[in-house]
Formats: structure tokens, sequence, C-alpha cells
């Protein structure tokens, strides 16, 4: 019983780590000058669009390339830039924290 909890709290701290990571990413990526976790900004609240694509499997790999690419005409509102600063690692890793923000 002692394991298991140290086993839940190990994992805990590292989910937590990974969602503190990813609001780090983007802070330094620049995706929070348009986006908001809970409030739309320029761009849509990252839980509209976790919302919007929650039933979609291959959502993340999409937004990641939209990431580094830009696009338009999802959210009708207005461009997003593309983010060649982005790496494809970093872009699917902000995707998928996206994607879980509820």
């Amino acid at each position: 019983m002692k394991t298991l909890r140290a086993v839940v709290a190990a994992t805990c701290i590292l989910l937590s780590g990974q969602a503190l990571a990813s609001m780090e990413l983007a802070k330094a990526k620049n995706c929070l000058i348009c986006h908001d976790v809970a409030a739309k900004k320029i761009g849509p609240a990252y839980k509209d669009v976790a919302a919007k694509y929650a039933n979609d499997k291959g959502a993340a790999a999409r937004l990641a390339a939209k990431i580094r690419a830009g696009g338009t005409g999802v959210w009708n509102m207005g461009v997003m830039p593309a983010n060649p600063q982005v790496n494809e690692a970093e872009a699917l890793t902000l995707a998928k924290w996206v994607l879980s923000q509820k």
C-alpha cells in the first residue's frame, strides 16, 4: 500500500510538472499574447479549443501542424500567424496541453 501511494504521488507530481512545463512553453513561445486558457482574446480560449476537438483523435497532430504553419477560418477570428520558432516536438506538446484544458 505504501508503494502504491508513492507511485500515485510521483505520478501526480509528474503530471502537474508537465502541465506547468506546457504553460511555461506557451509563455516562452508567445502563445499567451493571443490566447488564454479560459477566456477568448485575439484567438479562442484553450478550453474552447479542447471542447471543440474533444472527440477528435487526430486533433493533436493537426493542431501541432497549425501551430507551426498558422491558419485561418476555423474560429472566424482572423489569421493565426505561423510560428516557425516552435519545433515539431514543442508544437505537439503544446497541442496536447491545449487539448487537455477543460
